[in-house]
C-alpha cells in the first residue's frame, strides 16, 4: 500500500519513458501526486499494465508521449537505450515543445549526458541528468535520492515535481555532474559491500553468531545502511531481490571508464568489479549485489 505523503505542487503535464522496476513506480508516484502523466514503454503490455493501475495515458512512441509535456522523465537501461528514446523522428526531442525539460534518471555515462544536453539546447529544450539511488524499494516507497547535473533554471523547475518519488533532489553541478555523483555513490557501495561480505565470511569461519555480532557492531562505528539492510540477508544466504549484479557491473564499468579518462586511481573498485565478474560466472548475474559473499563461501 502506498503511504507516501505528497507535498502540494501544481499539476503538470508530464511524460515518463521506461517502466522497468524503477520507472513503473516512479511514474505511479507522479500520477498519485496529481500530475497528468503519459507513459511510454517499448513493451506496450507494460504500459497497459501501468495504465490499468494508475490514472494516466499511454503512447506508442516517445515523441507522442512527450507531445505537450512540460517535463519528460526517462529511466531506461544504458547510453544506447537513452539515445533511442531521445533522438530520432519518433523520439522525445522530436515531440517536445520549446522550453520543455527532459529529466534523465538513467544511470548512464557523463559523456552521454553532456552530449544530450548539447542536443537539447540545439532543439530549444532543456536537459537535466538525474540518476537516482535507493533501488527498487526506494522507488516503490517514493524515497529516492536524486543527484542532478545541468543548468539551475531547469533544475529549479523540475525539483518540486520529482519530489513525488524522492526524499532529496539536489543539483551538484553542470551537465554530467549528476552522473559523476552517481559514480561516486556506486564506488562507495562497492567497497562497503565487499568489506561487509569479507567480515561476515570471516566471522562465520571463526564460529561467531554473526546475527548477534552485526547487532552489536551496528551500534558503533561500523554501522552502515548496507550492514543494516543487507547484513542479515547475507547471513541467510538470500539474494533474490534488490539491485542485480549485472546492473552493478554496468555501473562500475561506467566508473572505471571515467577514471581512465580523468586519471583517478580506483584499485579497490577495479578489484570488486572483478569479484562481481566471478559472481556472474557462478550464474549470479540477477542476484542482489550483496551476493558478493557467495564467492567467499564457494
Amino acid at each position: 500500500m502506498n503511504t507516501k505523503t505528497y507535498d502540494p505542487v501544481p499539476s503538470r503535464r508530464v511524460a515518463f519513458l521506461g517502466l522497468g522496476v524503477m520507472g513503473f513506480p516512479m511514474a505511479g508516484h507522479l500520477a498519485r501526486a496529481g500530475h497528468h502523466v503519459t507513459v511510454y514503454n517499448r513493451n506496450p503490455a507494460k504500459a497497459a499494465a501501468w495504465q490499468a493501475q494508475y490514472r494516466g495515458e499511454r503512447a506508442e512512441t516517445p515523441a507522442a508521449a512527450a507531445a505537450g509535456a512540460e517535463f519528460v522523465f526517462a529511466c531506461v537501461g544504458n547510453d544506447d537505450d537513452l539515445r533511442s528514446v531521445v533522438l530520432g523522428c519518433r523520439s522525445a526531442f522530436a515531440g517536445m515543445s520549446a522550453g520543455a525539460v527532459f529529466v534523465d534518471h538513467t544511470t548512464a555515462s557523463a559523456a552521454v549526458a553532456r552530449e544530450l544536453h548539447a542536443d537539447a539546447v540545439e532543439h530549444g529544450l532543456q536537459f537535466v541528468d538525474a540518476p537516482v539511488s535507493g533501488g527498487q524499494a526506494g522507488a516503490e516507497n517514493g524515497v529516492l535520492t536524486v543527484m542532478c547535473g545541468g543548468e539551475p533554471a531547469p533544475f529549479d523547475a523540475m525539483q518540486p515535481v520529482a519530489m513525488a518519488y524522492a526524499r532529496a533532489v539536489t543539483r551538484v553541478g553542470g551537465p554530467g555532474a549528476g552522473q559523476l555523483a552517481k559514480m561516486v555513490n556506486q564506488t562507495c557501495i562497492a567497497g562497503l559491500v565487499q568489506g561487509l561480505a569479507e567480515a561476515i565470511a570471516f566471522g562465520e569461519k571463526a564460529g561467531l553468531d554473526m546475527a548477534q555480532v552485526l547487532q552489536v557492531i551496528g551500534k558503533g562505528a561500523a554501522q552502515s545502511w548496507q550492514m543494516d539492510q543487507r547484513g542479515p540477508t547475507m547471513i541467510e544466504d538470500r539474494f533474490d531481490f534488490g539491485f542485480a549484479v549485472d546492473w552493478m557491473r554496468k555501473d562500475l564499468g561506467l566508473v572505471l571508464d571515467e577514471a581512465r579518462r580523468n586519471g583517478a586511481r580506483l584499485p579497490v573498485t577495479a578489484l570488486v568489479d572483478q569479484f562481481y565478474g566471478d559472481v556472474q560466472r557462478m550464474g549470479g548475474g540477477r542476484l542482489d549485489s550483496s551476493s558478493l559473499i557467495k564467492r567467499l563461501r564457494a
